[in-house]
């Protein structure tokens, strides 16, 4: 595997270093490292990397995985949270790998795993997270790093921003910085079982969820806050009793580790997706209140963001 771009210094980062990576983010002008785009049916958001490796969005039906097999793809890495769809995968000849991972960073390990993954396993590999728009081009950026020697650092990082990886993941966006590029030798110790399903904690399934639906409602939104033309199974009050239940189950799972302001946090994200719920159920004969339903929307994504900066989309203690 090539880093097909110019060569820059990828020895060990000062925070100097760090600070002016962070800050190429969203500066202007064109990235040195350019990933061929790809379009195709059941795919979002698909990038050539290298000759080996693509990144992108979960497949999206028997059409995603059709799209794989014609781009000649043969193992399927997820770095979501989600359960992989190991049935249909292997219903097209694909091997699916689980090696999940946060939106706070890339671990060391899992980033060495994930290569190895690539490395080891047949290819092309097709690494992706929901969207791949951020774990995905992510953890595919540090696959450049890991196995490429002569791959700078910063063109691990322009590919992220040509992926469109959001700069409020600072954690993500610091993950090729502070990567310490396994050799070789450490790549061949790590252990070659992967998982088609990982073993997820049980709040960050319930995350899962949460996002699929807020997913959905933003699709209703778009609608008017009616039954989407283009996905007619979306209930827009359904979904709204279904994203308060979350809310509430996360809660519930909350324990002493979490800070008191996690659960206020989701509590209020919990009694908005209520308020829209029956805002959503008008009476008979009357319409939704558009306005109103906006306005609970917005404070649901508050409490979210406001959660998400603070402990998602940063780099924790580990």
């Amino acid at each position: 595997m090539t880093c097909m771009t110019f060569r820059l210094s990828a020895g060990a980062l000062s925070s100097a270093v760090v600070a002016a990576i962070m800050a190429s983010i969203t500066g202007a002008g064109s990235s040195p490292f350019k990933a061929e785009r790809v379009e195709a049916d059941g795919l979002h958001n698909v990038f050539k990397l290298t000759e080996r490796l693509y990144s992108g969005s979960s497949p999206d039906g028997d059409a995603g995985f059709a799209s794989l097999v014609k781009l000649g793809v043969k193992t399927i890495i997820s770095v979501d949270g989600a359960r992989p769809d190991v049935q249909r995968a292997k219903k097209h000849g694909l091997r699916y790998v689980h090696l999940p991972i946060g939106y706070d960073a890339v671990p060391q390990e899992q980033a060495a795993r994930i290569a190895k993954a690539v490395r080891d396993l047949p290819g092309p590999v097709y690494l992706h997270c929901h969207h791949g728009k951020h774990r995905g081009p992510a953890a595919a950026a540090v696959v450049l790093l890991c196995l490429d020697p002569d791959c700078p650092v910063q063109a691990a990082v322009d590919f992220m921003k040509q992926a469109g990886t959001d700069p409020h993941y600072e954690g993500l966006y610091l993950s090729p910085a502070k990567l310490r590029r396994p050799t070789k030798g450490e790549l061949d110790k790590l252990h070659g079982e992967f998982p088609e399903t990982a073993q997820v904690a049980a709040l960050a399934r319930i995350m899962v969820e949460i996002d699929a639906r807020w997913d959905h409602l933003k699709q209703v939104k778009k609608a008017g806050w009616k039954t989407p033309a283009d996905a007619p199974d979306l209930d827009p009050p359904h979904e709204a009793l279904q994203l308060k239940e979350h809310y509430r189950e996360a809660v519930r799972l909350l324990d002493r580790k979490h800070p008191e302001e996690v659960r206020r946090w989701l509590g209020a994200a919990e009694g908005e997706a209520a308020a829209l719920e029956t805002t959503l159920r008008p009476g008979k004969d009357q319409q939704v209140d558009a306005a109103l339903a906006d306005k609970h929307f917005q404070a649901v994504a508050k409490s979210c963001l406001q959660c998400h900066a603070k402990y998602r989309d940063v780099q924790q203690p580990r």
